[in-house]
């Protein structure tokens, strides 16, 4: 049998020295994952206004870029930093993350450049991505199999949200691969539905209700069964989006939002007076019973208003605990204070403000009113937050620079 000693992270290199850039996961993937988070945002924007043809969907294309490459990004980045830690196992060596982080940019280069000028070139791009995430399923898999800790309960469920990240990852290539050759084949409703819900956001979700209450010592007791009921929520949730049953959908949300909502007040996380760097993950959790509620309304008026609650969970909840867990473990990481100053807390707002305007072009749309400009204004706050968060953070990232 294979055994893993305990080994701590390498440490960073010190500041400004070559190589700092490589020298801890996060780094890469996090600077990365911004870079995609503006680009694919940029070629989703101009092909939805028609501007720009693609070789498939943009909506599929926005969808699998965001989850697959930019959400990607950003979990890989994170887990490979700390899931050693949940499992008290060896730490990820620059060996493995190295590869797999070139296979990423390779396969997102692909993907999108491919998406506008061959669709073999996506095809290939996609393969490639599903492959580095396999690679990275199979080593969190080793460090939960050999490490050491006692208490195993949430790397478990991450691993859990993986496979479905994986399968349905391997559904979207299949059908891409369908639609090349013009197969008419019912693929997507059961592949985002599973990518979104069961990869992207249950996975987030097992992570911040780990995190979130210790970063704020929250001195309630681990519920044993909260995780396994919210799974299989989720999981009845999906089904229902698959069968297309609005009436399950709808109750689905309800309890789970009330269920959510009950446990994150039971955990006393006092978000009035907390600090800007804890109150921004406070203002993400309560954020996804907000859009499991809302999207309970969009199932009762049974008309489109373009996944409003899916894009209330994606950017109040996902979003905002992106921005706010990368700005702590840029500092952190880089052996500063984790706190949050004017221009951070501008960048939490600015948060809001994407969710907003958003939200508001979802409504514009439920209620044919013509305020296609709503549009276009979610789109460029989007890519402002993205810009302006690696205008402070990627130095820190790239070549540890202070942030005085």
């Amino acid at each position: 049998m294979k055994k893993f000693t305990i080994t701590p992270p390498t440490p960073p290199l010190k500041e400004g020295t070559k190589g700092y850039f490589l020298s801890q996961v996060h780094q890469p993937f996090f600077v990365f994952g911004i870079v995609w988070a503006v680009v694919s945002m940029v070629v989703f924007g101009v092909a939805y206004k028609g501007v720009l043809p693609l070789h498939v969907s943009p909506s599929h294309f926005h969808t699998y870029s965001l989850i697959f490459i930019v959400f990607s990004h950003f979990f890989h980045g994170f887990l490979l930093t700390v899931f050693s830690k949940f499992c008290a196992g060896e730490a990820v060596k620059k060996e493995f993350y190295i590869p797999i982080f070139y296979m990423y940019q390779v396969g997102s280069f692909f993907v999108t450049c491919g998406v506008i000028f061959s669709i073999y070139l996506f095809l290939a791009g996609v393969v490639i991505l599903l492959f580095a995430q396999t690679r990275v399923v199979y080593k969190l898999f080793e460090m939960h199999r050999y490490g050491k800790a006692t208490l195993k309960k949430d790397p478990f469920w991450i691993l859990i949200a993986h496979s479905f990240g994986l399968s349905s990852h391997a559904l979207f290539v299949y059908g891409f691969l369908m639609d090349a050759n013009q197969q008419n084949v019912a693929w997507y409703e059961v592949a985002w539905s599973n990518a979104f819900w069961m990869y992207s956001i249950f996975l987030a979700f097992v992570v911040a209700q780990r995190m979130i209450p210790f970063f704020s010592h929250s001195l309630a007791e681990k519920n044993s069964t909260f995780l396994p009921l919210v799974f299989v929520l989720f999981a009845f949730k999906t089904v229902a989006i698959s069968l297309d049953i609005s009436f399950l959908k709808m109750a689905i949300d309800v309890i789970l939002a009330i269920f959510l909502l009950k446990e994150i007040l039971r955990w006393k996380l006092s978000p009035f007076s907390s600090p800007a760097i804890l109150w921004v993950l406070h203002i993400a959790l309560f954020w996804l019973p907000i859009g499991l509620l809302i999207g309970s309304f969009e199932s009762y008026m049974q008309r489109s208003f373009l996944y409003f609650g899916e894009h209330l969970v994606a950017l109040g909840f996902l979003t905002t605990v992106l921005v706010g867990f990368g700005t702590r473990v840029a500092l952190g990481h880089s052996k500063q204070a984790p706190h949050a100053d004017r221009y951070a807390v501008f960048l939490f707002v600015l948060t809001q403000v994407v969710l907003l305007s958003r939200a508001m072009y979802s409504m514009a749309i439920g209620y044919d009113l013509k305020m296609l400009w709503l549009f276009d204004a979610s789109m460029t706050f989007w890519v402002l937050l993205f810009v302006l968060w690696a205008l402070r953070y990627a130095p820190v990232l790239i070549n540890g620079k202070k942030i005085s």
